[in-house]
């Protein structure tokens, strides 16, 4: 595991993690929301036998990164395109995960000629998909916290600020604040011991200033993102479990609908959380 902090053209700064093998493969990995570079990842040695060279960033505002005010989706494209720059990468493949399933698209989409796959894993749409409900089965909690960024910056801001004091405390705290909007499938994943010391290590990082990157990420998932999906021509790789409620798996059938070369898989009686199951099959297809 190594760290290095990379400075963008703008004076920011980026603090990325690169795990696996160095000449392996590079694939970027966009954490969730909320979340860190420190956030899930297969091991090392997984990584090795894959031939996949990782790399994680903390997003504007999360960890050590530098906070990038009004952000967009699409932002994330420069910044992973900066990297790539710095670590003298001509192409890559991007895997993002939850909150970092848009971001991962915005590098598809944005970034041709550099980006060769892209994988998503229960990703959401754009706010503003044509025929799409995009709050229609998703769970209450989410529904609100994406209400209020909808309504203005300073009800989402404060809400989320109260919470990630809670959290930076107690990383346990969010998971336990979650239980109950959990289906089953969800708990028992979250019940493993390795992944509970894992996500406490994410969340803490993720925390470690303020709650600014996830503030930024609810509002600008709520914005225009500043890209089309259909803009992609790589393939894309989309997986969703079809008892999702934070990421409704009607999202994923959307993106799969008006992305021109994707491949979509749903998973029944698999859930959010899911989706760390199948991160190393994600990466192998990535980096294929």
């Amino acid at each position: 595991m190594t760290l290095r902090v990379v400075r963008a053209a703008d004076d920011r700064t980026l603090a990325v993690e690169i795990l696996g093998d160095p000449r392996g493969r590079p694939v970027f990995l966009l954490h969730g929301t909320p979340g860190s570079r420190l956030g899930p990842a297969p091991r090392s040695t997984v990584l090795y036998r894959l031939g996949v060279r990782l790399i994680a960033f903390d997003r504007p505002g999360y960890g050590d990164s530098t906070r990038l005010p009004g952000r967009r989706v699409a932002a994330a494209a420069l910044d992973v395109r900066t990297i790539a720059d710095e670590l003298g990468l001509a192409d890559f493949a991007v895997l993002g995960r939850s909150g970092g399933g848009p971001h991962a698209l915005a590098c598809a989409a944005l970034l041709p000629g550099r980006v060769t796959r892209v994988a998503a894993l229960v990703s959401l749409a754009p706010r503003d998909a044509a025929g799409l409900d995009w709050y229609e089965g998703m769970t209450p909690s989410n529904v609100h916290a994406y209400r209020e960024a909808e309504r203005g910056h300073h009800r989402i801001a404060d809400s989320l600020q109260f919470r990630s004091l809670q959290i930076k405390d107690d990383p346990v705290s969010l998971l336990r604040g979650l239980a109950p909007e959990l289906p089953p499938t969800d708990r028992t994943v979250v019940a493993d011991a390795g992944i509970r010391r894992m996500l406490q290590s994410n969340y803490r990082e993720a925390f470690r200033h303020n709650a600014d990157g996830w503030i930024d990420d609810v509002l600008a998932f709520t914005a225009d993102w500043g890209f089309k999906v259909e803009d992609i021509h790589v393939p894309a790789w989309l997986w969703h479990g079809a008892d999702d409620q934070f990421s409704p798996v009607e999202h994923s059938r959307w993106l799969a609908d008006h992305i021109p070369d994707a491949t979509l898989f749903l998973e029944p009686g698999a859930a959010h959380f899911g989706a760390l199951r199948v991160l190393t099959a994600a990466l192998k297809w990535a980096a294929g």
